[in-house]
C-alpha cells in the first residue's frame, strides 16, 4: 500500500479547530488544588474530577471524586494521556478523559488543567506520559496520600491523538505498559517529515509494540488515516484493532461525554485493563459488536 505523507501541520490541525468546553464546570475548592467537575462528572458508576495535584503540576488529574469505593479487590487502572498537537494542555480532549475516569479509572493528562474557556498551548515531550505513570505508581505507594493501594499498577495504557498518538507509540515500548490506544494517528513514514517536536518515529518503531493496541480513526477524511492504517497493515505480532468512524481528524473528543470515541476507547480499556469480558465482546468474535455499529467501520488481527 502506498503511504500518504502528511505534515505535523495537518497532523495537528484539531488543536486549532476544536472548542473548549470548560464552560458550566462546577469548581470545587480544596487545600492546595482547584478541582472541577466536567460537564455532570460523566456518564460511569464513578462521578470524577479535574484537577492538577502540586505534587504533579505539569499535568492534569481525571479521577472517580470518592475514592471509598477502590481499594485491595476494585483498583484504579492507570491511563497516561498525550494532547493533539503535542500540546502541553488537555483542554480539547476534557470531556472525553472525564467520561473515561468516570468508569473507574486514574488517566493523567500532559499538560496543566486549563481554566475556564482557556485553550492551552506550549509544546510537550513523549516523557511527560512516562512521567504520568511514575507519577501513579508512586502515589500508590505513598501512605500519606489518597490513592495508597488504590492503583492498580500492573495494568497500565499509555494513549493520545494526534500528535500525542505518535508520542503514545513513542512510549509504548515501556515494559509497564498492558495496552496502547492510538488516537487519529500513526507514524508518517519519512524521518524530518513533521514539524520540530513531533516524535521523529519511523515504520520499524512498530516492531517495537508488545501490547494489545487499538487504533481509533476518523475515516477518509482524517488527514492521519493512511498512516494510521499503514501502522494497522504492517503490525502482526501483537493483537490490533482499528475502528473508523467518519468525522474527520477531531474525533468526537468535545461531543457531550466525549461521544463515540469515549464510547468505543472505554470499552476498550475495561476489556484491558479491568478483564470486563462483556466490554471486551465489542472488539471480540465473528462478527465483533462494533462491526455491527452503523457508523463504525472496523479491522483486526489476532484477536478471538
Amino acid at each position: 500500500m502506498k503511504i500518504k505523507i502528511k505534515s505535523l501541520v495537518a497532523l495537528a490541525i484539531s488543536a486549532f479547530i476544536i472548542q473548549s468546553s470548560l464552560s458550566g464546570q462546577e469548581t470545587v475548592s480544596s487545600p492546595g488544588t482547584k478541582i472541577r467537575v466536567v460537564e455532570d462528572g460523566g456518564t460511569g458508576d464513578f462521578s470524577a474530577i479535574m484537577y492538577t495535584d502540586n505534587s504533579l503540576s505539569t499535568h492534569t488529574i481525571f479521577r472517580p471524586k470518592d475514592l471509598n469505593a477502590f481499594g485491595t479487590k476494585n483498583k484504579l487502572p492507570i491511563i497516561a494521556w498525550g494532547n493533539g498537537a503535542c500540546a502541553n494542555s488537555p483542554w480539547e480532549h476534557i470531556n472525553f478523559l472525564s467520561e473515561v475516569a468516570s468508569h473507574g479509572f486514574l488517566v493523567v493528562a500532559i499538560g496543566p488543567m486549563p481554566q475556564e474557556g482557556e485553550r492551552g498551548g506550549g509544546g510537550s515531550t513523549s516523557s511527560q506520559l512516562t512521567d504520568a505513570i511514575d507519577w501513579a505508581i508512586a502515589q500508590n505507594n505513598d501512605k500519606s496520600g489518597p490513592f495508597y493501594q488504590k492503583i492498580d499498577v500492573s495494568k497500565i495504557a499509555v494513549s493520545g491523538m494526534s500528535c500525542g498518538g505518535l508520542q503514545t507509540l513513542e512510549t509504548a515500548p515501556d515494559p509497564r505498559v498492558t495496552t496502547t490506544v492510538v488516537c487519529n494517528s500513526g507514524i508518517l513514514g519519512n524521518p524530518g517529515g513533521g514539524m520540530p517536536g513531533m516524535p521523529d518515529l519511523t515504520k520499524d518503531h512498530l516492531t517495537k509494540l508488545h501490547t494489545p493496541t487499538l487504533y481509533l480513526l476518523g475515516g477518509e477524511s482524517d488527514i492521519a488515516y493512511n498512516n494510521g492504517m499503514d501502522d494497522f497493515n504492517r503490525i502482526n505480532h501483537v493483537p490490533v484493532f482499528v475502528a473508523n468512524m467518519d468525522v474527520g481528524h477531531g474525533g468526537t473528543y468535545r461531543q457531550p461525554h466525549g461521544g463515540e470515541f469515549a464510547k468505543v476507547a472505554t470499552a476498550w480499556y475495561k476489556w484491558q485493563l479491568k478483564g470486563d469480558k462483556e466490554a471486551g465482546k465489542m472488539f471480540t468474535g465473528e462478527p465483533c459488536q462494533l462491526s455491527k455499529s452503523t457508523v463504525w467501520t472496523v479491522d483486526k488481527k489476532n484477536l478471538p
